[in-house]
């Protein structure tokens, strides 16, 4: 749906700097940060009802706040007009206190981190309070997000490189995305699993038995979502090979082959070196992906899909079974392929990495003293 434009609201550059400050605040009240993200689309021309509806608030709302920081500038963003609005039955700074301590501190009990029971004994509010703080501010402390910043000396420019090949690959090429699932277990339940009913979901035991694994080999054509896939007891640099000429041959001659991958050291054997170098592999090139940066490459996104659609429910009695389970749910894949688009540029990545770093620097320096 094309976005309605409308009369720019006039904004200076300093007015624009404070409201996107505002507007990426997470200690700010909830109510001034919608409302400077309301006022940044009105700058750029975006029509009142198009922001009501992405604000969640009616049109007069947005009349209002236009109004307003057309009379006030930037101090009347977020202030509520004397005598309306619900009074707080909070004592004042209890709300910048909660958010204070969730960022700053940690339970006294050793906990590594705070719930809303033990937030609220340590305030003197009540839990459904400290909830709503946590929720006006976008704060999640139960929740952990993993992480690994890559220490890859030539980070840079093996990303760029990647990337590349993603936004813009080569004319008259095949690009993959190529990786190894190793360890796949073929799980069989203790017990039958429960069907479905109204009122109950789908059950399995806990516990299961472990009938064997095989390492799965795959390589995703970036252009199309095909997948071309391979089974090995393991994953050393004969299998790789093997799978490299299963490539090869997949792709018709006249056509180059670029392959991203990890630097895992049977992806680079000398024997596969050596069939690299034989000019009949001239059309062959290798793309390497920085150290801990395996979310780089997208043939891991595929191996999600095939995680959460057939293989942490499945249940297998053999390998045998599994590797047969495997091969049809890739080929109905290859029937009608989903191919995955990627849109984050290098640079913003670098920059991304870049601000991690600093943090973790900072965090080591303060740790240090």
């Amino acid at each position: 749906m094309p976005i309605v434009t409308a009369p720019a609201l006039p904004v200076t550059d300093a007015q624009r700097v404070e409201l996107e400050r505002m507007a990426g605040s997470t200690a700010l009240a909830h109510r001034q940060v919608v409302q400077a993200k309301a006022l940044l689309w009105a700058a750029d021309g975006v029509a009142n009802q198009e922001i009501a509806r992405r604000c969640e608030v009616d049109s007069d709302a947005v009349r209002r706040w236009r109004t307003r920081f057309a009379e006030k500038g930037v101090g009347g963003v977020g202030v509520i007009a004397k005598g309306r609005g619900r009074k707080s039955s909070l004592p004042a700074g209890t709300v910048e206190e909660v958010v204070r301590l969730t960022h700053k501190e940690l339970p006294a009990d050793g906990s590594t981190h705070w719930s809303t029971r033990s937030m609220a004994t340590r305030v003197g509010i009540g839990k459904d309070a400290v909830a709503q703080i946590w929720a006006d501010h976008n704060l999640k402390p139960w929740r952990v997000d993993t992480f690994k910043i890559s220490n890859d000396p030539r980070f840079e420019e093996k990303l760029v490189d990647v990337v590349g090949m993603y936004l813009n690959p080569p004319a008259r090429a095949v690009v993959f995305s190529f990786d190894e699932k190793t360890q796949c277990q073929a799980l069989d339940r203790t017990q039958p699993s429960l069907p479905m009913k109204a009122g109950r979901a789908g059950t399995m035991t806990h516990d299961y038995k472990r009938n064997g694994t095989i390492d799965l080999f795959a390589a995703m054509n970036i252009a199309t979502g095909t997948v071309i896939t391979d089974f090995n007891k393991g994953h050393a640099g004969a299998d790789v090979l093997r799978f490299f000429k299963q490539i090869d041959a997949a792709v018709p001659r006249g056509l180059a082959v670029h392959v991203v991958l990890d630097n895992l050291s049977a992806h680079s054997t000398p024997a596969i070196m050596k069939w690299l170098g034989h000019r009949d592999r001239r059309r062959w090139h290798l793309h390497f992906t920085p150290t801990s940066s395996s979310w780089l490459n997208l043939i891991e996104r595929w191996f999600k899909e095939l995680t959460d659609k057939r293989l942490r429910r499945g249940v297998f009695t053999s390998v045998a079974e599994l590797t047969r389970e495997i091969t049809s749910w890739a080929d109905h894949w290859n029937d009608d392929p989903k191919p995955f688009i990627w849109k984050a540029t290098a640079q913003d990545i670098i920059t991304k990495v870049q601000r991690g770093r600093a943090t973790l620097r900072q965090i080591n320096t303060q740790t240090d003293h």
